[in-house]
């Protein structure tokens, strides 16, 4: 577990370890930076992306209002397909209906392709307590479970490490030393984990989309891997969150389009796979047997909810994390969870009833708007933070010292009078302070904002103090104007000065 993750810190302790980090740092940067530019260049090259955008947010919207018919379609289809299809209200429950499928099968290892719900459920911790070795086979997952810790980006794992980080790491597992080249590692990983996949009772799997029509369900991936965890074991096992539901495989087209675009900037994904139940009598591969579990855990929870049910509709891409100014400073480590960035700072919080625990990191944003212009499928999610924010007062959590400063400030700019001796005031105080031309102290207030910035020093004069000198410089202006010109903006001055507003068109 990272220095990140320790228990009981807040997100601002993680984001300042984070900081601190220039390995890092550097890493979320570059990589961030090199796939937004990716996603921007290939949603420009598409030539009507807006387009694009709004049909899959309505696919979505239109998915997740009748959630509960697309989800009895699937499973009927699918078991009619012959797939053993589970329930689980609750992370526990998808973690008992796993470990169940592999003590009957007698398992001792599991090959998983990327999944971020069995990251969600910590699955790996809890096949290991019954005996059995769960490996990782997408290559960034490889590497952040050698190194003990979680994902920190949706679509790249371990985005926060640089190749000589990872260098380090194979070179413990191969017992020699690997060269930083891209070329060697992946070659490394790749012999290695070509006899766990032959080894392996059983094969998991996440799922990107299910479609209803016929009980199939599509990975997309640029590694190979998933195909092998779906082919060489005997047994599959799928974690399916419940909303990765679409209609129809006329809708995957639309799909298909927007996720690489906005992850990595591909016109396509390497491999799409589509999985219609286990092998069949004149099927030269697959599993034998098949299991989807549906996983609710908190996702029922914003079904209904005016201000949450557009979060259902994220097709997990990451567009959000490599927009965020936030998550490119800090990473996803600082988040806490099992999501990061922008998604995280909603998603976490409102899978877990917003509970105070998760309530800070609804804060880990400087609400731009960015997120939603990356978006695929244009889901609020600014809106959606500020609405965290404002249950998290409701719900009483809020900042003691911050609710009596916003009083007093409403209190000083409610009148003018008070206003202005306060800054007259101020301008008297900062004289203690102020050293060229900037206040640099760190304490109270300012402890946060000084410690990277300078807080500007208040004006000799405020504006209001100008006034009487700029209204005679306006008068003056005014009569050396064309007539025509003053007699306009005399009319827009009177009407204004009566109440009429009046823009001055002409």
């Amino acid at each position: 577990m990272s220095a990140a993750h320790q228990a009981g810190a807040t997100v601002k302790e993680r984001a300042e370890l984070a900081l601190n980090d220039e390995f890092l740092r550097k890493a979320v940067k570059f990589t961030t930076e090199r796939l937004r530019s990716g996603k921007l260049k290939a949603s420009a090259e598409h030539g009507n992306w807006e387009e694009w955008r709004e049909r899959g947010r309505q696919i979505r919207l239109h998915t997740i209002a009748h959630l509960d018919y697309y989800l009895n379609l699937f499973v009927d289809n699918a078991r009619a397909n012959g797939v053993h299809v589970h329930f689980a209200d609750t992370a526990a429950d998808a973690v008992r209906i796993s470990l169940a499928i592999a003590e009957r099968k007698s398992a001792k290892s599991v090959v998983k392709s990327k999944s971020m719900v069995s990251e969600e459920l910590h699955l790996n911790h809890a096949l290991e307590g019954i005996g059995v070795e769960a490996v990782e086979t997408d290559l960034g997952e490889y590497i952040i479970q050698l190194a003990g810790e979680t994902p920190s980006h949706i679509i790249i794992p371990a985005i926060h490490k640089n190749r000589y980080q990872i260098a380090d790491l194979l070179s413990k597992e191969a017992g020699e030393t690997l060269q930083p080249e891209t070329t060697v590692l992946a070659g490394f990983v790749r012999k290695k984990l070509r006899e766990k996949f032959l080894e392996a009772d059983i094969g998991m799997t996440g799922c990107n989309f299910a479609i209803a029509e016929t009980g199939s369900m599509v990975l997309f991936e640029n590694e190979g891997n998933a195909r092998m965890v779906t082919t060489v074991p005997k047994t599959q096992i799928t974690l399916m969150g419940m909303e990765r539901i679409i209609p129809s495989w006329s809708d995957l087209e639309v799909m298909a389009t927007l996720l690489p675009r906005s992850a990595t900037g591909q016109k396509l994904t390497v491999y799409m796979s589509g999985i219609t139940g286990p092998q069949r009598e004149l099927d030269a591969d697959g599993p034998e047997e098949m299991h989807i579990i549906i996983v609710d855990n908190g996702r029922s929870l914003q079904l209904g909810d005016p201000e949450f049910q557009e979060l259902l509709n994220c097709i997990r891409c990451g567009a959000c994390l490599n927009a965020c100014p936030v998550y490119r400073h800090i990473g996803g480590h600082s988040y806490g969870g099992t999501y990061s960035g922008p998604i995280g700072a909603v998603l976490t919080p409102a899978l877990q009833k917003n509970v105070a625990e998760w309530d800070d990191i609804a804060n880990a944003s400087s609400l731009c708007g960015a997120c939603y212009e990356a978006c695929p499928v244009k889901i609020p999610l600014h809106d959606m933070l500020v609405s965290l924010r404002r249950r998290k007062v409701e719900a009483g959590y809020d900042n003691k010292m911050e609710t009596i400063g916003m009083k007093g400030f409403a209190v000083i700019t409610g009148q003018s009078g008070r206003m202005g001796a306060m800054l007259k005031l101020g301008k008297l105080g900062q004289k203690l302070v102020a050293r060229d031309g900037g206040i640099r102290i760190k304490l109270g207030p300012l402890k946060g904002w000084n410690s990277y910035r300078v807080t500007p020093m208040l004006p000799k004069q405020t504006f209001r103090e100008k006034w009487g000198t700029l209204e005679q410089e306006i008068r003056h202006d005014l009569g050396q104007m064309d007539p025509a010109i003053k007699s306009r903006m005399e009319a827009i001055v009177k009407n204004r000065s009566n109440g009429k507003g009046g823009h001055g068109h002409g």
